[in-house]
């Protein structure tokens, strides 16, 4: 990966590129509520790295980005992305987009449907009448550990306090590796900044809404959901596959993290986004 920044719409954006020069399709990922490019592991290096060309941003208000303290809209977010594709000189690409980045990937297909391939929504939600992802910013005034077991419940309906699958040791473990993901090394930033921009992130997530738009959705879409999603219900996804035009939905195991638990959900992505 290429690590660069590019000053896009009057902020600084960091962003990185991979596989340039050969010749491979563009894929441009979205990534979800408080995504930093410095998070182990990513979804960008397993098996997508070995078959697209791909191009990874931290978005406004997270990671290596500027954190401006003024509200942000969904529509900022989506012409955020088209702007960084304007500044790597992409006309066109498949989108990836997880969790807040599929609502992102959504706005973009519909305020920019010249740019967009192919795309491929995980694990999100339309708003609006077909159903809102959970809403995150009321877990803000949590404490750290208890923050992350709420969230890891909340993603996997087997995990709930008492629920199948709930094995204690088990659990523990995922709590570990989830701190230690989010844990980001050698971080010198201001912590209040980084709430502050975390912070106006989820304020746009929770005016996200597309529902009464998403029938102008014009690029081939494929919904992947998990079966114990807790986040974003099984029934938002289904909601969104009822409205986009001739939208594919494929069900994985796990929950809002199946795409590290299913190991046949890239496969099915690489198939979706390879089709002629």
């Amino acid at each position: 990966m290429q690590a660069s920044r590019a000053t896009l719409r009057g902020l600084d954006f960091y962003y990185e590129h991979s596989g340039t020069g050969e010749g491979r399709p563009r894929l441009l990922f979205v990534n979800g509520t408080g995504g930093d490019l410095r998070q182990q592991p990513r979804l960008i290096d397993g098996p997508l790295a070995d078959a697209f060309e791909i191009l990874a941003y931290d978005q406004r208000g997270l990671g290596q980005t500027a954190k401006p303290d003024v509200p942000y809209s969904m529509a900022d977010y989506a012409d955020d992305a088209a702007a960084l594709l304007d500044h790597v000189g992409w006309d066109r690409a498949h989108v990836l987009g997880v969790s807040f980045g599929g609502m992102v990937a959504q706005e973009l297909a519909l305020r920019h449907p010249d740019r967009i391939d192919r795309m491929v929504l995980c694990c999100t939600s339309s708003g609006g009448a077909g159903g809102a992802s959970y809403p995150l910013h009321e877990l803000a005034k949590l404490g750290p550990d208890e923050y992350m077991t709420r969230v890891l419940e909340l993603g996997d309906t087997r995990w709930a306090s008492g629920g199948e699958g709930r094995e204690p040791s088990r659990f523990a473990k995922i709590v570990e590796f989830m701190k230690k993901r989010q844990a980001i090394p050698d971080d010198a930033e201001d912590p209040e900044r980084k709430a502050r921009g975390a912070a106006r992130q989820l304020e746009a997530r929770l005016a996200h809404d597309t529902w009464d738009r998403l029938e102008g959705i014009r690029a081939p879409t494929l919904l992947c959901g998990g079966r114990y999603d807790g986040i974003a219900r099984p029934e938002n996804m289904e909601n969104l596959a009822s409205r986009i035009p001739g939208a594919e939905l494929a069900w994985f195991e796990g929950g809002h993290g199946f795409l590290l638990e299913d190991r046949s959900a890239f496969a099915r992505i690489l198939d979706f986004l390879s089709a002629a």
